[in-house]
């Protein structure tokens, strides 16, 4: 696939997530699920991530609120990582996921902040070794 969009979308993607996650991810994929790396990377990341109206810190609160609440843990996780390139402090993640807690349920909030403390570690043990 090759489109501005997409292209534009996919850098956005790697500067995010990391380029080792994203180019794993795409080199994974199969035949049944590379249509669905092709859409969330053009409509996801190109189309929405790269709009001005947001700073990309503001989109990684919008994006760890709305990840807790749908009780999606392996996107969590990632985005917890992504929301710490993208200038959050581990203080204000730890914020968005007790606001979560009070809105959207406290299993919701035990469960998102168990899981950013794996994300913490595991950056944390990268940086180790």
């Amino acid at each position: 696939m090759s489109n501005e969009k997409f292209e534009k979308g996919l850098a956005l993607r790697k500067q995010v997530l990391g380029a080792e996650y994203v180019e794993k991810s795409m080199a994974s994929a199969d035949s049944f699920s590379m249509p669905m790396q092709e859409l969330s990377t053009e409509y996801c990341w190109g189309h929405v991530w790269t709009r001005p109206g947001l700073q990309l810190r503001e989109r990684s609160l919008i994006n760890i609120a709305m990840i807790s609440a749908l009780n999606r843990p392996h996107e969590l996780k990632l985005h917890v990582k992504a929301a710490l390139n993208n200038g959050l402090t581990r203080e204000e993640i730890r914020e968005v996921i007790l606001q979560v807690a009070v809105y959207c349920g406290v299993p919701a909030g035990i469960d998102s902040t168990r899981i950013a403390r794996e994300a913490f570690a595991e950056l944390d043990a990268a940086k180790k070794g």
